[in-house]
């Protein structure tokens, strides 16, 4: 083997990329003190793109195909080198290859509400997620703008930079575009257009394009969400007669498991009872199960339910424990389990106050005698 045939090996003279990683976007081809051989062959597969940055400029950008590195197919590489017609040399240059396949199935979504002001509930917040697609249109712009010198540049270095951008404009198109929220999920295609139309001319300033955009969910916050489906409910139960029976037969339910309100629980059971048989109006029911007819327009009316006791919670060491009637209460009172420095609360108190400070528990305090006087 003579010396030209030893240095002639040396050179790279084969030069391509395979990529199974599915993320890589850009990545480098050299080897540490080889040049490549003037006529050597590159191979740029469908998907891809070879720039070549020769001393710091990037000097050509080819597209899929095969190619000799000669002189008539790098007319940008010749001005560099200065190469003359019939002058054949090594060079040396750093090639990077870019894919330009689309990545898909990529994750967004809002990290905190966004406000809008909705046409029927007002100002409401409102979160949404999806997936997108993004590819490489402009290699040169992209390396340029965002790989620089990066050896290898794959989708999560930039991945978080076009979330930013996209939940940016999906803030900004939501929120002007007047649509109510409970419409939002026949229009989120309408919706994905509109905004992935918005962002396209951002992320063309760094070579790429959003071909795909989709909203998989658009929510509300809980609180909003449990108002709505009451309203749902009631909607569907249509009667509020049967879904007023339905709710106190599910109260009473509630109450008979709670062992402390068992007895009011026992007298609300009875009031209730009677209020939906009165519903049933002058007829009864036959064990079968069909009415019959019950007694005449002369029969006396029944006696009204008694009235709902008031029910009582209170705070101990960060935790609420009830409900307790006023019963209970003053139990606990004269065993020293209640005092006036208790903080209780019931239906329409406005916030926990202390004992002393309710009318009506204060009074449990001053039920028992006081201390007899000295000397007695």
């Amino acid at each position: 083997m003579g010396i030209f045939d030893f240095l002639s090996g040396e050179f790279i003279d084969v030069i391509h990329w395979t990529d199974d990683t599915r993320d890589t976007m850009v990545w480098r081809f050299e080897r540490h003190g080889h040049e490549i051989k003037y006529g050597a062959k590159l191979t740029v597969r469908e998907g891809q793109a070879a720039v070549f940055v020769h001393e710091g400029q990037l000097a050509d950008v080819f597209t899929p195909g095969l190619y000799m590195l000669e002189t008539n197919n790098m007319p940008i590489m010749t001005t560099l080198q200065h190469w003359d017609h019939g002058f054949q040399s090594p060079f040396k240059s750093e090639i990077y290859f870019v894919s330009t396949t689309r990545f898909t199935d990529l994750k967004w979504g809002t990290k905190n509400p966004i406000m809008l002001r909705d046409p029927e509930f007002g100002p409401t917040r409102i979160r949404a997620y999806g997936t997108y697609a993004v590819r490489v249109t402009d290699p040169r712009r992209f390396m340029t703008e965002i790989v620089g010198t990066d050896g290898e540049f794959t989708m999560d270095e930039i991945s978080f930079q076009i979330r930013n951008i996209i939940v940016q404009e999906f803030s900004r198109v939501i929120a002007g575009s007047g649509i109510p929220v409970l419409d939002m999920a026949a229009n989120t295609a309408d919706l994905g257009k509109m905004i992935a139309a918005e962002i396209s001319p951002i992320v063309a300033d760094y070579g790429l394009s959003i071909p795909e955009f989709y909203i998989e969910n658009v929510s509300l916050p809980a609180a909003v969400e449990q108002v709505l489906d009451k309203r749902t409910s009631m909607g569907i139960v249509g009667d509020l007669g049967r879904y007023t029976q339905f709710s106190a037969a599910e109260a009473m339910t509630q109450a008979a498991q709670n062992p402390a309100g068992g007895g009011m629980a026992a007298g609300l059971g009875a009031g209730m009872g009677m209020a939906m048989a009165q519903g049933m109006g002058p007829w009864g029911a036959r064990p079968g199960g069909t009415p019959q007819a019950g007694p005449g327009p002369s029969a006396a009316p029944a006696p009204p339910p008694p009235p709902q006791e008031k029910v009582w919670h209170i705070a101990e060491h960060g935790e609420t424990k009830g409900p307790f009637s006023k019963a209970s209460l003053g139990r606990m009172a004269a065993t020293g389990e209640l005092t006036r420095e208790t903080y209780v609360w019931t239906a329409g108190q406005d916030g926990w106050l202390k004992a002393d400070d309710v009318a009506e528990l204060a009074q449990l305090f001053t039920v028992m005698p006081p201390p007899p006087p000295p000397g007695v």
